[in-house]
């Protein structure tokens, strides 16, 4: 159900189930998961103040940020009083983080390690419920010049093109490239297929003189590194 003009706003409530004052009073950290939410969103329904529906939103998904940021529209949507307009403004909201995550101010990105692949991609792959390979080309000291995605969906490993991958890295003259895809199972045992993806792309990086850094498998919450394990 979508919010209309009777609906309860921030400002009708009683003023200690008020974000925005308390926000204003005691610093913004200080506030719920929900009740952030309830400053982005503002409106509830007849009968039920946004705190409530936010409640409800974070409850709808464990309290849990990882699981809303992993909902479709329609999944967001599902909870009672987030309708299209309130689920594009979580989406939003989850899409300027992964932006602001993926940032880096001053300098080029430097790959020095399989941690630096990780906190550059974990944002922005580490919790999609698909999966997807992504190539980052590096310059001679390992700084990235671009981070790509290479392939998406259920079936990546069958269309995998390791000559795409060197195509571009030819063009941007780049020394060297990371292979990073993601489990969306959160597994990170490498699959035969993400040992047969490994061995093309060295085998085609080796052949065009170029450095294969490293191939990491992501998720949410950790990472394998084919470098790291001697597998590279």
């Amino acid at each position: 159900m979508e919010e209309n003009s009777k609906s309860l706003k921030v400002k009708d409530m009683d003023v200690d189930d008020q974000p925005r004052e308390r926000a204003l009073k005691y610093g913004i950290s200080t506030l719920s998961t929900p009740d952030l939410w309830a400053l982005i969103l503002r409106t509830g329904l007849p009968g039920k103040p946004i705190t409530q529906l936010c409640r409800d939103l974070m409850r709808d998904n464990e309290q849990s940020l990882f699981k809303l940021e992993r909902k479709t529209l329609k999944e967001i949507m599902s909870t009672k009083g987030i309708g299209q307009t309130k689920g594009l403004q979580i989406l939003a909201t989850m899409e300027i983080t992964r932006r602001y995550n993926r940032e880096k101010v001053g300098e080029k990105y430097v790959i020095n390690s399989s941690q630096s692949i990780y906190d550059l991609m974990r944002s922005e792959i580490g919790n999609l419920s698909h999966e997807e390979i992504w190539a980052i080309y590096l310059g001679r000291r390992n700084d990235v010049i671009l981070k790509k995605r290479i392939t998406t969906g259920s079936a990546v490993a069958s269309i995998f093109d390791v000559k795409a991958i060197l195509k571009e890295a030819l063009l941007l003259e780049a020394q060297g490239l990371v292979l990073v895809h993601n489990h969306p199972s959160g597994n990170l045992v490498p699959s035969i297929q993400d040992d047969q993806i490994t061995k093309k792309m060295k085998d085609g990086a080796q052949i065009m003189e170029m450095r294969m850094i490293d191939h990491l498998i992501v998720s949410s919450s950790g990472y394998y590194s084919y470098y790291d394990s001697g597998r590279l």
